[in-house]
């Protein structure tokens, strides 16, 4: 029986640094999924890659694997194991969450290695 399952989906996204002052594209708002991250020095937006924004710094190819959910918060050690596994089979991951779910974006190219390496340690991943 599968420990959890992941979906892949279907889009490719980029992860972008905007410039704080510029505030948020209403583009993104829009967007049916992203993800905003800020601190007092920087500002990053994760988008679909049809989504195009004026970044200072863009990194583009990357696919989501969400973790289907609902997660409670008080899960614990779940990030770390599908990243351990992860890690191993020499993925690199970039993770992003909300209230109910992770998503862990891997770039493209890795996709069939994180899929088979999550499958082998016995999670279920879906794709659409």
């Amino acid at each position: 029986m599968p420990l959890q399952t992941l979906a892949v989906l279907p889009q490719q996204f980029s992860i972008h640094s905007v410039e704080i002052e510029k505030g948020i594209p209403t583009m993104v708002l829009e967007s049916e999924i992203y993800f905003i991250g800020r601190t007092k020095e920087e500002l990053s937006i994760v988008v679909p890659s049809d989504i195009a924004i004026e970044s200072l710094e863009s990194d583009t190819h990357w696919r989501a694997l969400e973790l289907i959910g609902p997660l409670e918060l008080s899960m614990v050690g779940i990030m770390a194991r599908i990243g351990a596994i992860l890690a191993k089979a020499k993925v690199s991951i970039f993770v992003v969450s909300t209230f109910e779910t992770d998503f862990f974006l891997i770039k493209n190219n890795k996709l069939k290695d994180a899929i088979v390496a999550l499958e082998k340690a016995d999670y279920s991943v879906v794709q659409e």
